[in-house]
């Protein structure tokens, strides 16, 4: 029988057990031809998705590699030798064939792209808001081939720098100085660096990144304020509140003994004169512990400039406050969705265990269009730790007078509360306002000023 004919193969057994007969049965019908169709359909089907993959890199390849230029110059060529060859127009074969030439000869540019070695080196990685930045590229030829000129390309931040690269032999570098002038806060990132080669029409173009990013962190420019046990923020040894205790550093006055006082308190001089058991009263002192709520909604700002001044206020009271080893709490408002507004209330803490990490913090701090209000922000700072006895707000001129009294609310009645309103337009200015310091600052160099003179008032 042939193998391309169908074959039926029959198993069959039958036994016998308390009367009942089982018969098993198992059949296997297989075709040669059917084996045939499912190879070619299998092939078939591989096929088709190889050639959907390779047609998707080419399309990929070819988005990254040819310029519009390039584009019109190959439809140039496709219907210039089309319609020239078809209709024997020797005009349109001409311009085709130059059309083909051209694009051939840009070819061979791109070559050599992943040959190069580049270092980039940066002087800083921490500056100061206004300056510039430098640093050094080096591009080496690491290839056993002449690499051909091309480009490095070397983001920074939204924007771009660029050098040339020339004509480099096998095992050759060249170095050139990156100078990248007054860079504004923030933290700003610095590569990868991306070789680029195209060709001197710009037809083709091929890139190659590598994976070297810098982080630059970008710091508000400060201040030097006075230390806050010599201006209006006094409180070096921890501050005196209004309740009164039996044992502390701040001496209140002198009354009668009565059973359970510590004997270690009696006044032996007042209770010389007056006969009487007499014991020494203090008025409780809380250890030193401030907070700096810094606004961050955009409509609390007149503009980023105005932003801009709030955020150096801020970094330089925090700054002083870490130099004088305060307990600091550093808060402002984060994004809070639309749909949840007034109901969620979120801060956002910037850590000052150290002036540079302060200084790092501020950088990435940024206006907020959906953000805490004032007051929200003011209230989760109070109530994220230990009681304060100074707390510092900085806001801009859109945030009117009454508004900073009711976000000075949030703090208890032991606390200091002194407001930074930041507004580029005014005058500075003292102004005491139920219990509110306010201080208006026009530039950052009014801040030191108006601490010293709120401090005399």
């Amino acid at each position: 029988m042939s193998t391309t004919e169908s074959r039926l193969t029959r198993t069959s057994a039958a036994t016998s057990a308390g009367g009942a007969t089982h018969v098993t049965s198992t059949s296997v019908t297989s075709s040669g031809r059917g084996r045939a169709l499912v190879r070619v359909v299998v092939w078939w089907s591989r096929f088709w998705r190889n050639t959907g993959v390779a047609v998707r890199r080419a399309a990929q390849w070819s988005a990254r590699t040819v310029r519009p230029a390039g584009v019109v110059v190959a439809v140039a060529a496709s219907i210039g030798l089309v319609l020239g060859i078809a209709f024997g127009w020797v005009e349109w074969m001409v311009a085709g064939v130059i059309a083909l030439v051209l694009l051939l000869a840009s070819i061979p540019f791109l070559f050599g792209g992943r040959s190069y070695q580049v270092d980039l080196k940066l002087q800083h990685e921490r500056i100061v808001a206004g300056n510039g930045l430098m640093g050094e590229i080096l591009v080496r030829n690491d290839g056993k081939r002449t690499a051909l000129p091309g480009r490095v390309d070397i983001p920074v931040g939204a924007g771009l720098v660029e050098f040339g690269v020339p004509l480099l032999r096998p095992g050759h570098s060249v170095g050139q100085p990156l100078e990248i002038p007054g860079m504004r806060r923030g933290i700003v990132a610095v590569g990868p660096v991306t070789t680029v080669r195209n060709d001197p029409v710009g037809l083709l173009r091929r890139e190659h990144a590598f994976r070297d990013v810098h982080e630059v962190f970008v710091h508000p420019r400060t201040v030097t304020l006075p230390s806050t046990s010599a201006g209006l923020i006094r409180d070096l040894e921890g501050s005196a509140t209004k309740r009164v205790v039996d044992a502390d550093i701040t001496f209140h006055a002198i009354r009668e003994y009565v059973p359970g006082d510590s004997r270690r308190q009696i006044h032996w001089r007042s209770t010389a004169k007056t006969g009487r058991l007499m014991v020494r009263q203090y008025e409780e002192s809380r250890r030193s512990r401030m907070a700096i709520v810094l606004a961050s909604a955009q409509q609390e700002f007149a503009d980023a400039d105005e932003f801009e001044l709030a955020v150096e206020c801020a970094a330089s009271l925090g700054l002083r406050a870490v130099r004088d080893a305060r307990d600091v709490v550093i808060a402002t408002g984060s994004e809070v969705p639309r749909a949840v507004r007034g109901r969620l209330r979120s801060i956002t803490r910037i850590p000052a265990a150290s002036p540079r990490v302060l200084l790092d913090g501020f950088s990435g701090v940024e206006r907020i269009e959906n953000a805490s209000s004032l007051a929200d922000t003011c209230r989760l700072a109070a109530e994220s730790g230990a009681q304060l006895s100074v707390a510092v707000i900085v806001a801009g001129s859109s945030v009117p007078l009454a508004r900073l009294q009711q976000a000075a609310l949030a703090f208890s009645i032991d606390t200091a509360v002194i407001a930074v309103r930041c507004d580029e337009r005014a005058h500075p200015r003292v102004q005491p306002i139920s219990g509110v310091t306010v201080l208006t600052v026009g530039t950052l160099d009014d801040l030191a000023g108006l601490l010293l003179r709120g401090a005399t008032e």
